[in-house]
């Protein structure tokens, strides 16, 4: 005669079953948010527009770091092939700094040629979102109403999320060369921007 199975026996099996199906789908989902993010990175989308907006990272005193210099160097070279007339340059004033971020891309693009008449900058914002928030601003003032935004290749998708919520027409153009190079430095700035991603979903930038 069989033995018959007591109810609830398999339950331990069945949750370890879903759990790994979760688990799953949870890496799946992630492998995809990731793909995309270096997808966007990859896209050149540089088009003619009223402006060229780049966006602020850190400098020191009168120097912009390398990364800055990268994005300052690529918004520069898009004026000069003649894609905007403009160049917004965002960023504030870090810790104790005598210049704004976007002072210091005002002197490098003024040292390489660019004229004055050219420049806007904000001197304001901290944080990406407020980058483009105070960009929005300037663009409106001058009305400016395309942009082309310039930033690293893993900080465009969130770059054109963040366009697309404060209503500015965006196209993105990443640095062609960027000073996370390193398998690490690139896969801890991707898992910051996926981090970002899913962040965004529930909660407001600032």
């Amino acid at each position: 005669m069989r033995r018959r199975r007591r109810p609830g026996r398999s339950t331990p099996r069945r949750a370890l079953r879903w759990l790994l199906r979760g688990l799953l789908l949870s890496a799946l989902w992630l492998g995809g948010v990731a793909a995309w993010i270096v997808h966007v990175g990859n896209r050149d989308q540089a088009a003619s527009a009223d402006a060229i907006v780049v966006l602020g990272a850190a400098a020191y005193d009168t120097r912009p770091s390398p990364v800055f210099a990268e994005r300052i160097r690529h918004g520069i070279d898009l004026y000069e092939r003649g894609y905007a007339p403009r160049l917004v340059f965002t960023g504030g004033y870090g810790s104790g700094a005598r210049f704004s971020e976007s002072q210091v891309a005002r002197s490098f693009a003024l040292r390489e040629g660019v004229p004055d008449e050219a420049i806007l900058i904000e001197t304001l914002s901290r944080t990406t979102y407020q980058n483009l928030s105070r960009a929005r601003d300037l663009l409106s003032d001058h009305n400016l109403q395309t942009v082309i935004v310039v930033s690293d290749p893993l900080h465009m998708s969130r770059a054109l999320r963040l366009c697309r919520r404060l209503g500015i027409d965006a196209l993105g153009s990443p640095t062609p060369s960027s000073r996370f190079r390193s398998f690490r430095t690139q896969w801890r700035f991707l898992a910051r921007e996926v981090y970002f991603f899913h962040r965004d979903l529930v909660v407001s930038p600032e």
